[in-house]
């Protein structure tokens, strides 16, 4: 096994000199396991219905976020350790609860932002930086899959982790971009009741989980994640609505990455003011006094106290910075108008029509169906016109037309709630047969044949057909199982 790679000594310095006296608790943090978190899909069922059925142990409540566990213990069968096979423990990554987007897994603290911005249902969001999806995952469920929750990601290579993670959760409200903020910006304008900007960083606050953070920490990173973060928020900014809210976060503990990018931020932007954030468990206030000569307000000074940072010594968790800002005045956006109706021609409606009466037992609405080439979608409400960005994901990927037949996609399957589809292979998430049916095997089982829904103990996995006693396997192969 490799050495582990040291924490850069100029930040443990660095974190000396301003910890003072609960350095050396925080230094011995960073020696500790990785904390490990499991969020319950509130769209799909409750933590309490979760708790039931959990195949593994769980702790305690994440306390800022409800929906929330701690898992026990801080598992090696994450990375697949044998110990934990041993023990008869699943791995949580590869159980087909978390195929059936019954959990997201994530770093507890990484939790927090999406809590602290707190959408509505109904409102508009926007996560400008979304990828790969664990924050948009959380403030679909926050908003109960109603209104409109545009995720972007900039970045091509990190999009498919966003898309699968949208696609598994099941939301009906989620658009997928894949953008630049500033052509988000000049799109859309101040449109958004909330927007998220958890900046790319240095990761400091991975440290205990990321070795390719401390490998590539340096001063100048810092300084050019700095520059970097401070554009991006200057695009936000544009995006928000008179009293809306704009969440700036970041995994790092590097004041000029944190006080110092909103301090910035606020002198060029009097419109915008902190919204003091609640001290929960564990949380400590922000810490302007560490942002070194930067000159600002007594009131801006104030202000920045009510930024939150989370830090490992003190909470179950990694290192997390965030500041909540309200914008008290400007103009709103006038993108109101929905998405040009474009109506489905007679014979696709006629096949979907077939294929949603012999299929499914429910209904899509019709004024929220779109076609976009040979793909069919169902939207979110009152979405808005779209054309000139790049849109991967418009709505919930139905199917696909093929010559006078309608294909189910997976996420169809993902959305579906139990009990809405005529044609069912029930099987038992522990069997032998859900182990060949994640490998992409098919499956021998009688019955009606068609279109048919696998599922795991009553919960929908994927797609089969069934062709004379065959189950003909319609898994994705980029997410099947083989171990």
């Amino acid at each position: 096994m490799p050495e582990p790679i040291p924490i850069p000594p100029l930040f443990l310095e660095r974190m000396s000199r301003l910890l003072g006296d609960e350095y050396p608790a925080f230094a011995e943090s960073l020696t500790d396991e990785q904390a490990h978190g499991l969020r319950v899909n509130t769209l799909k069922l409750s933590t309490d219905e979760f708790q039931k059925i959990s195949p593994f142990p769980l702790g305690d409540k994440v306390a800022w976020c409800h929906s929330a566990f701690s898992l026990i213990p801080s598992p090696p069968h994450f990375e697949g350790g044998s110990a934990e096979k041993g023990r008869g423990i699943p791995e949580p990554g590869k159980h087909p609860y978390h195929l059936a987007g019954l959990y997201y897994l994530q770093d507890p603290s990484a939790m927090s932002a999406a809590e602290l911005l707190g959408p509505l249902p109904g409102e508009r969001v926007l996560d400008l930086t979304a990828a790969p999806g664990g924050k948009t995952t959380q403030l679909a469920s926050l908003m109960q899959g109603q209104g409109l929750l545009v995720a972007n990601e900039i970045k091509t290579k990190r999009l498919n982790h966003l898309v699968v993670n949208v696609e598994r959760w099941g939301a009906t409200n989620v658009v997928v971009t894949n953008e630049t903020p500033e052509r988000v910006a000049d799109h859309f304008g101040a449109f958004f009741d909330r927007v998220l900007v958890d900046a790319p960083c240095s990761g400091e606050g991975m440290f205990r989980k990321d070795m390719g953070a401390r490998l590539d920490w340096s001063e100048e990173m810092v300084a050019g994640c700095a520059v970097r973060q401070t554009n991006i928020l200057r695009v936000a900014a544009h995006l928000v609505r008179p009293g809306g809210h704009l969440l700036y976060s970041t995994c790092t503990f590097a004041p000029e990455e944190d006080e110092a990018v909103v301090a910035r931020f606020l002198q060029e932007h009097p419109d915008f003011e902190v919204e003091a954030l609640p001290q929960l468990p564990g949380f400590t206030p922000g810490r302007p006094e560490w942002m070194g000569e930067i000159t600002i307000s007594n009131k801006q000074n104030d202000e920045l106290r009510g930024a939150v940072r989370l830090f490992p010594h003190r909470l179950t968790g990694e290192g997390h910075f965030a500041c909540l800002l309200q914008r008290k005045d400007g103009l709103a956006g006038e993108l109101t108008f929905p998405w040009h109706s474009v109506r489905i021609p007679s014979p696709e409606w006629k096949v979907w029509q077939v294929f949603r009466e012999e299929t499914l037992g429910v209904d899509f609405p019709s004024e929220r169906l779109r076609m976009q080439g040979d793909r069919l979608y169902f939207v979110p409400e009152d979405v808005p016109v779209m054309k000139g960005l790049r849109v991967t994901i418009p709505g919930v990927w139905l199917g696909n037309f093929k010559k006078e037949r309608f294909e189910p996609a997976h996420p169809l399957a993902a959305h579906l709630q139990p009990g809405k589809v005529h044609n069912v292979l029930a099987l038992s998430a522990d069997s032998h047969e859900m182990a060949a049916y994640l490998r992409g095997e098919s499956l021998p089982a009688g019955g009606q044949p068609g279109w048919t829904l696998v599922t795991a103990d009553g919960w929908p996995l994927g797609w089969g057909k069934r062709v004379q006693g065959v189950v003909k396997n319609h898994f994705p192969r980029g997410r099947q199982i083989h171990s």
